[in-house]
């Protein structure tokens, strides 16, 4: 196959990318770098199989040549990022999803986006099926992105019911891993550079409130079989493990050995309590389910971040 990639930058996205080469598939990647890096591709200039065009997917764009997949990955993901650029983000969720599905229109190519947990918001349903509606604020300072995502979602179920388009519609749930930026905001990068940096571990609230974490490789296994062999339902891929955010700060001062101390601030409006997917069409679909245990990939996130601390040094 020959694919593109929007966002493929990205912590996902590069990863995915990577996926799809080692199957022998033909990437094209698109970004435009606000958030995504460089060297998350660096290591692809040479492949002959993957081509690279910077560009804001928000505009109208044109990709040469037979495609047999457009994956849409271009959005700032992490609250840092997306209250950074709320205006950005909204773009790529509307404009840019339209630009990439009428692209997939015009090329026979199967759609793919990638939209997130925070569809469901602050849930009032706890774990999370694909059919629960969510609890969004739809003016607070996430909906930025959490509307975005919600739009996207409706735009691609159009385009799919009045244009035939086949689809796909992954919710991602926290995804970590080697890649992640370390000023990127969220809670696993957090802890980890601040643990390896000896710095105190920032818990915003109480440290209660719940996630699920899902090791990147994980995560990238789920969506290449959601492309290949879902259905264009919305399809949860996360780990169903539920942790507070107060055993992560735990798991990772054990890991790295740190004498960091934990410190607390206030919880960030709408930040949600709970978050655990419920991953039972996943599974029964794909054939998928999560198989890194948490311990594991943190150790090996630690390893990442200690070795990018050291080369900035």
């Amino acid at each position: 196959m020959r694919v593109l990639v929007t966002g493929a930058a990205g912590f996902l996205g590069s990863h995915l990318t990577d996926r799809f080469l080692a199957d022998g598939h033909a990437v094209v990647g698109m970004d435009n770098f606000i958030t995504g890096r460089p060297e998350n591709l660096a290591h692809l200039a040479r492949h002959e199989g993957f081509s690279f065009v910077r560009h804001d997917v928000s505009t109208p764009f044109a990709v040469d040549g037979p495609l047999d997949g457009v994956l849409h990955l271009a959005s700032p993901a992490s609250p840092v990022d997306y209250l950074e650029h709320p205006i950005e983000t909204l773009r790529v969720g509307a404009h840019g999803t339209d630009h990439a599905l009428a692209l997939a229109l015009a090329k026979g190519a199967r759609f793919f986006i990638a939209s997130t947990s925070e569809v469901y918001g602050d849930p009032q349903v706890h774990p999370q099926p694909e059919s629960y509606w969510g609890h969004v604020n739809p003016v607070g300072p996430r909906s930025c992105y959490d509307e975005a995502k919600r739009f996207a979602e409706a735009l691609t179920m159009a385009y799919h019911r009045a244009h035939g388009v086949d689809t796909r519609i992954v919710r991602i749930f926290n995804t970590y891993g080697p890649r992640m930026r370390p000023d990127d905001g969220r809670v696993v990068s957090n802890f980890v550079v601040q643990a390896l940096r000896g710095e105190p571990i920032t818990i915003y609230g109480d440290g209660s409130q719940t996630r699920s974490f899902c090791y990147v490789d994980d995560e990238v296994e789920g969506l290449y079989r959601l492309f290949l062999h879902g259905t264009p339902e919305p399809t949860n891929v996360g780990n169903p493990a539920e942790y507070t955010v107060r055993q992560l700060a735990e798991r990772v001062a054990a890991l790295t050995g740190t004498r960091s101390e934990v410190v607390y601030r206030d919880l960030p409006v709408d930040d949600p309590r709970v978050r655990r997917p419920d991953i039972t069409r996943a599974r029964e679909t794909l054939g998928w389910e999560p198989r890194v245990p948490l311990d594991e990939g943190l150790r090996r996130t630690i390893d990442y971040f200690a070795a990018r601390l050291a080369s900035a040094e």
